[in-house]
């Protein structure tokens, strides 16, 4: 008989809420790991429940006990922790990194963006060394950016930290034919949640540029979220919202089909973002990212190889890098052929699969 399968516990919100967590989550399972690994899923957060505040509190109080108890019957070889270090996912989780490392289970604590360490503790010194306290208690910190890497290898450097990036399921855009070169007027399009720190409304402001200089585009918003009222405002009041579409959130097909009918994804944000995995889908699909240089952006795309990177609540350099494609469809056609070699050679799920799978082999 061979040997069992180690059993890997997974935490993270429900697979079937829109997150990049959920995201994570779904191609771990659906990936060659789960081939050699017993993958299981330990639901945290309130994403993709629908629950009352009284189960809202109950969860909060009782899941860490709900958690030991289970450790405690099925006893996982590893706990992997899908965490952000914001305020609030970090105190939630760390009452589930208290019972795995109590309970002497193996533990992967992976960061989906948030602040640095430093950043996140303020420069206090309790806070700074209660977080060393709390990063040193996994056998690996496993972060999404070399910029990250640097940050917590810094903090805590005692501590094993991995850079393992996110990846997309490519197959899709495998269709996809190289771009050709026509006079149409670009699509710009954005796919996210509509919050003023991705930049949304510098995308708004850099079209009315456009119109000004009378350099016709059309845009589509994809997504939801607490701005799209504010947004459709800011669109009637600069006199663009004939020009703007609000698709609403796109998932599938209808997202697969967005992407294939865009030339560029504009996405100036100023928000600690990880790795995004729009840029990575609309990278693949060929399709140009106009973007900012936030942690893992940069290793993604190369500033004028793969598209371009601006400065933050900057609407006139956005403006100026999309009038550029503009007038030049042929190096639209050169950073979109760039980007799709760039996803398909570095960004597979089995090279995601790959490192994870060394990575728990390791522990």
């Amino acid at each position: 008989m061979g040997e069992a399968r180690k059993s890997v516990l997974l935490f993270g919100p429900s697979l079937g809420a829109v997150s990049g967590v959920s995201t994570h989550l779904n191609q771990l399972f659906a990936s060659s790991l789960a081939g050699e690994f017993d993958l299981r899923h330990f639901l945290v957060g309130r994403e993709g429940r629908v629950e009352s505040p009284a189960a809202r509190l109950f969860r909060f109080a009782f899941s860490p006990v709900l958690l030991a108890a289970y450790l405690l019957k099925s006893r996982p070889d590893i706990v992997h922790l899908n965490t952000s270090i914001n305020r609030k996912a970090f105190w939630r989780d760390l009452g589930y990194l208290l019972v795995a490392r109590t309970l002497r289970r193996r533990t992967v604590y992976q960061v989906h963006g948030g602040e640095l360490p430093e950043d996140f503790a303020g420069h206090k010194p309790l806070r700074m060394a209660l977080l060393r306290w709390v990063l040193n208690m996994p056998q690996a910190v496993v972060v999404l950016a070399q910029c990250e890497k640097t940050a917590y290898r810094r903090f805590v450097p005692a501590t094993r930290v991995e850079v393992i990036p996110n990846a997309i399921d490519i197959d899709v855009s495998r269709q996809i034919a190289p771009r050709a070169i026509t006079a149409a007027p670009l699509h710009i399009v954005y796919v996210g949640r509509l919050a003023r720190t991705k930049g949304i409304f510098e995308i708004l402001e850099a079209v009315r540029l456009l119109q000004d200089r009378g350099t016709a585009v059309r845009v589509t918003l994809a997504g939801d979220g607490e701005e799209a009222v504010a947004l459709e405002a800011l669109a009637s009041r600069l006199g663009i919202a004939q020009r703007i579409d609000f698709a609403g959130p796109l998932f599938g097909d209808d997202k697969n089909r967005l992407w294939a009918s865009a030339d560029v994804f504009a996405f100036p944000t100023f928000h600690s973002e990880g790795l995004p995995y729009a840029l990575l889908e609309c990278m693949a699909f060929g399709v140009v990212p106009i973007t900012t240089a936030v942690a893992a952006i940069p290793d993604v795309m190369q500033d004028g190889v793969h598209g371009y990177l601006i400065p933050s609540k900057d609407p006139p350099a956005l403006a100026d890098a999309i009038a550029r494609l503009d007038a030049d469809r042929t190096t639209l056609q050169r950073l979109s052929a760039a980007s799709q070699q760039r996803i398909r050679e570095h960004y597979t799920l089995e090279r995601m699969a790959g490192e994870f799978r060394a990575l728990y082999r390791s522990l």
